[in-house]
């Protein structure tokens, strides 16, 4: 869990080691949010600021939306890595392929906006 209260070099230090864990170029930390992202790196960059700002609420949209089977194994992990008994996560997709690396609480499934 990251200190919130900790100072910019740690701050940085535990930036750096997440986005290891996620496989992102340390180079992104000087860009601007999103800009000239891919697909991919946009939900990569998601997942890094859940692991920095540790909400105890999130709601994932399509988070799989766009992704290849590698992108989509890290943000999996991601999400895994940030599962916790103080944490509630609501992911919305339309592709069961996320549920394979994904280990739901519940799972509820919707046909033309109802309960299926």
């Amino acid at each position: 869990m990251v200190n919130r209260s900790c100072r910019q070099p740690e701050f940085l230090a535990t930036a750096k080691s997440a986005m290891a864990e996620l496989e992102m170029d340390p180079a992104f930390l000087s860009r601007s949010v999103n800009a000239g992202f891919s697909g991919g790196e946009k939900k990569r960059n998601e997942i890094l600021q859940m692991t920095l700002l540790q909400p105890r609420m999130a709601i994932l949209d399509e988070t799989d939306s766009g992704l290849d089977i590698d992108a989509l194994r890290i943000v999996a992990g991601g999400i895994e890595k940030l599962r916790s008994p103080e944490r509630s996560m609501l992911i919305i997709t339309h592709y069961p392929r996320l549920l394979e690396y994904v280990r739901p609480d519940r799972a509820r499934a919707q046909r033309r906006s109802h309960r299926a």
